[in-house]
């Protein structure tokens, strides 16, 4: 007897999995339901295009059902294997079509990434801008350093989950991020402003 939705809503990824490979519909639904925003968001910081970000969304569950025993758990999380077909996908579009990707847009905004206040109307729009600056200095990065900020400081994942998703050593996320923070700070920050810490790009997380 197949499960019910309820039993299945307390499963975990690689379970529903399993369940979608023996033809429980349900099981898919259910993981798509739970993981196509993250990988959405994602594609969508990667690239700032939302029919990109459509389009690697479609292409991410796809690949999973055509191929669901590509999936291994020993080599890492259901989540981390479905970011790195992503990565794959966004990389290969952004390499068609480079204009989606402001490389030299300059950053006119003074704001920090600090969590900002949004009891006035004031307070909004800069919050507003702040977030747009976050989104175009991401967008800006190189595609290996705007990978990692994307999934550690956007997308809060640990090193390990970063390096199963990007199939590199955590060593090298570590030095990726580092590099990647010092480069978003030079343009965020003016030469007048204190220095902006990462818990200000994590208030900037959601933005798509």
């Amino acid at each position: 007897m197949g499960k019910d939705q309820k039993d299945l809503s307390s499963l975990t990824d690689a379970e529903l999995l399993g369940l979608a490979r023996e033809g429980q519909d349900a099981a898919f639904l259910l993981l798509y339901r739970r993981r196509q925003g993250k990988i959405y968001r994602f594609a969508m910081q990667m690239s700032g295009s939302s029919s990109i970000a459509e389009d690697v969304t479609q292409e991410v569950f796809l690949a999973l059902v055509r191929g669901p025993a590509r999936y291994d758990p020993q080599r890492g999380s259901l989540e981390a294997f479905l970011y790195g077909i992503a990565r794959n996908h966004v990389l290969r579009r952004l390499g068609a079509d480079r204009r989606y990707v402001p490389i030299e847009d300059e950053d006119d905004s003074g704001d920090t990434l600090e969590q900002i206040q949004s009891d006035d109307p004031h307070s909004e729009m800069a919050r507003a801008e702040t977030v747009e600056s976050v989104r175009r200095a991401v967008l800006s990065l190189p595609e290996h350093y705007r990978e990692v900020v994307v999934l550690c400081d956007l997308h809060e994942m640990s090193y390990t989950e970063a390096s199963e998703a990007l199939g590199c050593a955590v060593g090298t996320i570590r030095s990726r991020l580092h590099r990647a923070r010092k480069m978003l700070l030079e343009k965020l920050r003016p030469a007048a402003e204190p220095e902006i810490g990462t818990d200000g790009l994590r208030s900037a997380r959601c933005v798509v």
